[in-house]
């Protein structure tokens, strides 16, 4: 299935201006035009690879915002949808809000996926904590 080109031209331009809202530090404004390009996907959003990327766009404006309940929702939703399943960065957020629910098994799980997926550059940017704990999981 694929969008109309008007439709994705749309999504595409709110998410952009997203991303530079949260790059100028206006996260809630930028978390704003994300839902707004959800808004946009037909029923059943959960079926559009649009609606993956979006969801973790929300995600990590939750996760900047320390809101991990929330953060955590986008997540799940996002790995259920197109391209989701397997993608490292959708795998190591959720094996952050697990380690932040302290859910320790299920955080060595999703983070192992993480880093099998992207190896160890994919924790580089966020807080350390998160590869240390992964350290006493697995070889690295």
């Amino acid at each position: 299935m694929q969008l109309s080109d008007s439709t994705h031209a749309e999504i595409t331009a709110l998410c952009k201006q997203g991303d530079d809202l949260v790059r100028a530090g206006d996260l809630e404004a930028g978390k704003q035009k994300y839902i707004a390009a959800l808004r946009l996907l037909p029923a059943d959003h959960r079926e559009w690879e649009a609606a993956t990327w979006i969801y973790v766009a929300i995600g990590d404006v939750h996760f900047k915002t320390k809101s991990y309940d929330k953060a955590f929702k986008c997540f799940i939703n996002a790995v259920q949808c197109p391209k989701g399943l397997g993608n490292p960065y959708i795998h190591l957020r959720l094996g952050q809000m697990y380690y932040e629910q302290e859910n320790l098994e299920k955080a060595a799980d999703e983070l192992t996926r993480a880093y099998m997926g992207a190896g160890i550059a994919i924790f580089m940017e966020d807080d350390p904590k998160y590869l240390e704990f992964l350290e006493t999981k697995i070889e690295i």
